[in-house]
């Protein structure tokens, strides 16, 4: 008996852990590191670049870290990001450590505000992946777009992996290791 309430605890702790990290969003600072929200210094080197090579989820917070006495971020439609329109925003950000929550899978378009930079390139489009509801058919994900297969991959090839999630790996890791060191600690 006296080992088994420590174990529960354990067990309780290990759950609540791996629970609270699935669920915490992630603060994603856009272009990898400060001062990225700037003219792009070539054409290879671009934020979408970034952007493709990244996965964003619904809950993901986007962070923008940039000078406010020169720069903001503007949401706008595809059509104002591919012309570059800075007159219509959806939203404005001129605060200069903008935070914004991806509260829906689908398209965002973001461009700069100051004069001249987005026809420069200072822009960013990004794709928010809709959460697997169904994995057989079309979901709706938080009144975003509805999302269905555009094809089955042929039976002999395989999927790619997804992409790892290093911030929900470590918290979910850290707890599993955490709990078996401390399952080891009390039945010593």
């Amino acid at each position: 008996m006296g080992i088994i309430v420590p174990v529960l605890t354990l067990v309780f702790l290990l759950l609540t852990t791996v629970s609270h990290a699935a669920s915490k969003p992630r603060m994603i600072l856009v272009g990898g590191y400060v001062g990225s929200w700037k003219v792009p210094d070539s054409p290879s080197n671009t934020l979408n670049h970034w952007a493709e090579a990244n996965r964003f989820k619904v809950g993901d917070v986007l962070v923008w870290e940039y000078d406010a006495k020169v720069d903001s971020v503007l949401q706008v439609t595809k059509e104002d990001y591919e012309s570059c329109n800075t007159s219509k925003p959806l939203k404005q950000f001129n605060d200069g450590d903008t935070k914004f929550k991806l509260d829906n899978s689908g398209p965002y378009f973001f461009i700069s505000g100051a004069p001249g930079s987005c026809t420069k390139g200072e822009k960013i489009h990004l794709v928010v992946l809709a959460e697997r509801n169904n994995p057989g058919g079309g979901s709706r994900d938080g009144g975003g777009p509805m999302v269905s297969p555009v094809s089955s991959p042929p039976a002999s090839t395989h999927a790619p992996a997804p992409a790892p999630n290093a911030a929900v790996g470590l918290n979910v890791g850290s707890g599993l290791f955490l709990t078996a060191v401390a399952i080891g600690l009390a039945m010593a």
